[in-house]
């Protein structure tokens, strides 16, 4: 490890990273992505040559720049090329269809688009209903298709000539716009969070610091760089000067070996992805000696996912709670603090958490009470794009946050999660959580995945209903589980019905999306 030396500390904005880290370490690898190796020199010229290509396209301050496209080393130096640029990086997950990515195009009047080969087709379609956007850019391999006629190819955006110029960086302020990251929508459109670049850089900065990153970290990941996890993952080791193995999609397998032939420091990513390391053949043989951390986030699990893990992994596994609005992280546990399993750990240096009431009244509950997560503070979000009424829906006027999951704060200042408030079963007048049912099933040693949905019910109103993914050659029915719930959870907490399936539905981010489960249901019978 080293001290900064004569590198200036990022004090603006997320831009400012590359440059840095560049500055400290400019021969060293920073990025693996498959067969790609940049280093941070490399990273910071190309970075560059995208802020100039898009300045030469009258592309800068204030602009809305899209990325579509899933986890590639051309996706971080847009981002950061667009951060040079003094434009607003638009961050878009790659699930979206043609007219949710239209809607979105729309809404934040996107001036660029940077897409990849298999998403190339999809925005094509999409810009026909989107007058805004000036450039349309394909990057990656097109397997030996043409791209679209209104794209213009990776390599005559980024010639020989701009790969390598510098464009003058525009002065950015603190609390500027840095970044619009739309929600998932789950109710209605996506909105835009706007994020402010004071506010990117901190999480970064804040989740760097929490987690004890160094310069001699190597980090295998594979949550997607446009959701706000993969981002803090990516740019807070770059922040600290380690090594980023950006995965392109998540495969159990992969992952593990990658890990071994990379002497990976530390894994990122959601209990999806850790469920299927641990079922996969290769999890008791594969090389995990060089792990000496692990974070995890996105969803509520059980502890003993994680004591699954650490029978074979050394080092902490560090649960971390989080959410666009704030730009990533709001609660993590220190690397040096000691473990509390189950909790989401404790909030940011700086960040103010509170458990308010569940009815959206003013006030505090007491401890070990659960009540409605609350955040105030610098990484709290401008405000959804376009849309006062739903900001003011969430955010007070005295800035405080509310965030939609149900939560308990106990004596010590650590909080857990419970559930989200929107998937709450109301039961015969009792409240059941699915990720309270969720953890106890999947304790089940023939289970390797479970979600828990709702469905209505004449007498009591709501019943949950429990989705499996059974373990390879598992004999489990759905008696079993019954029977495994009955000594494990009151009878009000109980599955009314069990739900065998292949797959579950995920983000792509890994993490379980509640609202498709009834499409599953009526699927399978």
């Amino acid at each position: 490890m080293s001290d900064l030396g004569t590198a200036t500390l990022p004090s603006v904005g997320p831009g400012e990273i590359l440059p840095f880290a560049a500055a400290r370490y400019p021969d060293k690898v920073g990025l693996v992505v498959g067969d790609r190796r940049l280093t941070y020199r490399e990273l910071d010229h190309l970075s560059d040559g995208v802020a100039a290509s898009l300045c030469a396209r009258d592309i800068g301050p204030g602009d809305v720049v899209s990325l579509y496209g899933q986890n590639s080393w051309e996706w971080i130096v847009s981002y950061h090329g667009a951060l040079k640029a003094g434009a607003v990086v638009n961050p878009i997950n790659v699930m979206l269809t043609g007219p949710e990515l239209s809607y979105v195009l729309s809404d934040c009047g996107a001036k660029a688009v940077f897409a990849g080969p298999t998403q190339a087709n999809t925005v094509s379609g999409a810009l026909e209903d989107v007058a805004s956007v000036k450039l349309f850019c394909v990057y990656g391999r097109l397997d030996g298709a043409p791209a679209p006629e209104n794209a213009v190819p990776w390599a005559e955006f980024l010639t020989p000539a701009t790969s390598t110029a510098s464009a003058a960086a525009p002065e950015v302020a603190p609390k500027a716009m840095c970044c619009i990251g739309y929600t998932s929508g789950t109710t209605g459109h996506p909105k835009g969070a706007m994020q402010s670049h004071q506010a990117v850089l901190l999480n970064c900065a804040l989740t760097a610091t929490m987690h004890g990153r160094r310069d001699d970290d190597i980090v295998v990941t594979a949550l997607p760089a446009a959701h706000v996890y993969g981002n803090v993952a990516i740019n807070s080791t770059f922040l600290a000067g380690g090594r980023v193995v950006l995965m392109e999609r998540f495969d159990a397998g992969q992952a593990l070996h990658l890990i071994g032939i990379e002497n990976a420091t530390m894994f990122e990513g959601v209990p999806a992805m850790y469920s299927m390391m641990l079922a996969n053949p290769s999890f008791e043989t594969a090389e995990l000696s060089s792990l000496r951390k692990s974070t995890i986030g996105g969803q509520t699990f059980s502890p003993s996912l994680a004591e699954h893990w650490q029978a074979r992994v050394a080092g902490p596994v560090l649960e971390l709670w989080g959410m666009t609005e704030i730009a990533g992280l709001g609660t993590t546990h220190s690397i040096y603090a000691p473990p509390v399993p189950g909790s989401i750990g404790v909030s940011l240096p700086g960040i103010e958490i509170k458990i308010g009431p569940m009815d959206g009244s003013v006030g505090e509950v007491p401890a070990n009470t659960p009540g409605e997560l609350m955040v105030r503070g610098p990484l709290v979000m401008l405000g959804y794009y376009g849309r006062p009424d739903a900001t003011a829906e969430v955010l007070s006027p005295d800035g405080w946050l509310r965030t939609g999951d149900i939560a308990y704060v106990d004596d010590t200042g650590h909080y857990f999660v419970v559930d989200r408030l929107k998937d709450m079963i109301l039961t015969a007048g009792y409240n059941v959580y699915p990720a309270e049912i969720e953890r106890v099933i999947s304790t089940h040693p023939q289970v390797t995945m479970v979600a828990v949905g709702k469905r209505s019910d004449e007498v009591k109103g709501e019943v949950a209903v429990a989705y499996i993914v059974a373990a390879p050659e598992s004999d489990l029915d759905a008696e079993g589980i019954l029977e495994y719930c009955r000594e494990h959870l009151a009878a009000y907490k109980r599955p009314r019905e069990i739900v065998f399936v292949d797959t579950l539905p995920t983000t792509s981010s890994g993490k379980l999306m509640r609202r498709k489960l009834a499409e599953l249901r009526t699927s399978v019978r």
